[in-house]
């Protein structure tokens, strides 16, 4: 009902005021403040000749009383709709809404808290959510809410800007706390249906669904790094979805939602996340460091801006790391003194790389502690190295 007062010129009568002897409605005193009354005093006779046309049966045009119709039953859903209905029901009390505080300084420097969302999901039943880097970056406070509960604030366990994926703690949570169960982004193809749940625009628990559009892309994440092995979707992803789970047909965690390509920031089909297979070798070593490795091997690169200014392709070699797998390799750095070039690796494991992204995206696909065959050129002449992968942050 709208309270609102109406405007003095427009106010209903007392119930004492009588038009018919004479008094004009404008003299009479009026009562600043007044709400307005449904069926107030003085409208008894208007709310009886109402009633009473109330009574008498509306009609439509064939004749028949305006009555509500009957509901017309159904069978079952659909398999294919049932299993849909499953797959949200049993996975949706595992999907987080996220939200954070973030100090900021306006134009005149003053201090001021924004606030921000994402999502995340369970990962085990210690209390760890998983969500994207870029979702808690910079947060002061971080709160999730699981299932219709209150929101609990959380914990930074440890991010990795290099592959957008972080890990918080609950600092309480309920004994029913379940995981996402996890399957492998390997097994995936090229059309089969996958399911996103998240929280576009604020808006808890959305349910999209569509196909693995395309496998392997690539996404730029930081600086000099790129995450290979991407999943790309048109299941529907917007802002807020970002840290959601991507979700196979059997509810499996297939994927987490991180980037959508639009020109204007909504979804327009083209959505990626992070695979499940890279996230199960990150998000434990998160938990266990609060970083994640960093595959090298010791040396430092030219920088990419001044080896295209050169006209060269690859890796040039700028420094080697005394002690270090590509020292061992026999692997020589750039002159500094006559500018005289060293080496110059132009691929890993026979995979050409022409960017600093890509050589680590090669190493990364190598592994920890793994050897990687390099492709080096010095001069006119080839050769071939084997080198050991090293977690540069040891």
């Amino acid at each position: 009902m709208d309270t609102t007062p109406l405007p003095d010129d427009a106010r209903s009568l007392p119930p004492s005021a009588s038009t018919s002897a004479g008094l004009d409605p404008r003299a009479l005193p009026r009562r600043p403040g007044r709400a307005w009354r449904v069926l107030g005093g003085g409208t008894l006779a208007v709310a009886t000749v109402a009633a009473s046309l109330l009574a008498w049966p509306v009609l439509s045009r064939d004749g028949t009383a305006g009555q509500p119709r009957s509901v017309t039953p159904r069978g079952p859903l659909l398999p294919a709709e049932q299993q849909v209905v499953d797959l949200f029901t049993t996975a949706s009390p595992s999907v987080a809404y996220i939200t954070t505080e973030v100090v900021t300084a306006d134009i005149w420097m003053r201090a001021e808290v924004q606030q921000s969302a994402g999502t995340g999901f369970v990962w085990d039943n210690l209390g760890h959510v998983v969500t994207n880097s870029h979702v808690v970056d910079g947060a002061r406070r971080v709160f999730v809410q699981l299932d219709a509960g209150a929101p609990i604030e959380a914990t930074l366990v440890g991010r990795s800007p290099e592959y957008d994926l972080a890990v918080v703690r609950l600092t309480r949570f309920p004994k029913d706390i379940r995981p996402l169960p996890l399957g492998q982004s390997k097994d995936l193809r090229i059309g089969q249906s996958v399911y996103a749940i998240g929280n576009p625009f604020g808006l808890q628990r959305t349910l999209t669904n569509g196909i693995v559009s395309a496998l392997d892309r690539e996404l730029p994440t930081t600086r000099y790094r790129e995450v290979s092995g991407v999943i790309q979707t048109d299941a529907a992803i917007n802002p807020g979805n970002s840290g959601g789970p991507l979700l196979d047909s059997a509810g499996r965690l297939v994927g987490v939602n991180t980037a959508i390509r639009s020109n204007s920031g909504s979804s327009a089909g083209v959505g990626f996340a992070i695979p499940a297979d890279l996230v199960n070798r990150i998000v434990p070593s998160l938990i266990a460091r609060g970083r994640a490795p960093l595959p090298g091997i010791g040396i430092t690169p030219v920088r990419p801006e001044l080896v295209a200014r050169a006209g060269l392709s690859g890796i040039v070699v700028a420094e080697v790391e005394r002690g270090s797998p590509a020292a061992d390799a026999g692997l020589v750095p750039l002159n500094r003194r006559n500018g005289e070039l060293g080496d110059i690796i132009v691929a890993v494991n026979g995979r050409a790389v022409d960017s600093l992204s890509g050589f680590v995206a090669e190493l990364d696909k190598a592994g920890i502690d793994n050897q990687a065959e390099l492709t080096v050129r010095r001069g006119e002449r080839e050769r071939k190295v084997k080198v050991r992968v090293i977690d540069l942050v040891r």
